[in-house]
């Protein structure tokens, strides 16, 4: 289906504001300017965004929506990956720096938005191909079944996004230390342990049960 003339206006606006806003700030943006930038009049955004809080979410979700696109991508290509947790987490570290307004965002630059965070649609689509690899990995054996993976799944968002905050507000470099370390918690908490073989009692000697 061809994309027509408005919903190309309607992504420049999206795109102008994503770097606007993740630069300048909310406060110290102005739509006009975000139109301007979009080379379009400038009350024409008011045509597709109601007020500027409106603009700001929609570049959010759009912005945030490109990084956990990353993430999925990375994991949906290889679906056979043994360490897709590691590579989930390193490819979104590495996403993040891309995208000014997640950035800013998560940085806690913009505190009034936040927790709006949590809310923005993409992360639902995260939310269910991790819950999807988790119970494929139960369905092979090599998850255990004992835990609910919606619940892990959402769990393992938030520490991811923990994790992000950590990146943009310390530093890459120093927070990347870690991403392993998390990729371990969870490979510790989700994978099923090797069942040990019992070595045999020796001839002629009990165990502890006092079989011979």
């Amino acid at each position: 289906m061809a994309t027509t003339k408005g919903e190309l206006t309607r992504q420049a606006i999206l795109e102008a504001a994503i770097t606007r806003f993740g630069r300048d700030g909310y406060r110290a943006s102005a739509v006009a300017d975000i139109a301007r930038d979009a080379g379009v009049g400038g009350t024409v955004a008011y045509a597709y965004f109601p007020n500027k809080e409106a603009l700001f979410l929609a570049a959010l979700d759009e912005d945030a929506a490109a990084v956990i696109q990353e993430g999925l991508t990375s994991i949906i290509e290889d679906p056979v990956i043994e360490d897709w947790r590691q590579t989930l987490i390193f490819t979104l570290v590495g996403a993040v720096e891309g995208h000014p307004l997640a950035r800013r965002v998560l940085a806690g630059l913009e505190p009034e938005v936040t927790e709006r965070v949590l809310e923005i649609p993409a992360l639902s689509e995260l939310r269910k191909a991790i819950t999807e690899r988790i119970r494929a990995g139960q369905l092979a054996g090599s998850v255990r079944t004992d835990i609910d993976p919606a619940s892990i799944g959402n769990g393992f968002v938030s520490i991811v996004l923990s994790l992000l905050m950590s990146v943009v507000q310390v530093g890459r470099s120093a927070a990347l230390a870690y991403g392993t370390d998390v990729a371990a918690v969870f490979q510790a908490a989700l994978d099923r342990t090797p069942a040990v073989p019992r070595a045999p009692a020796p001839a002629g000697r009990r165990d502890s049960r006092g079989v011979s």
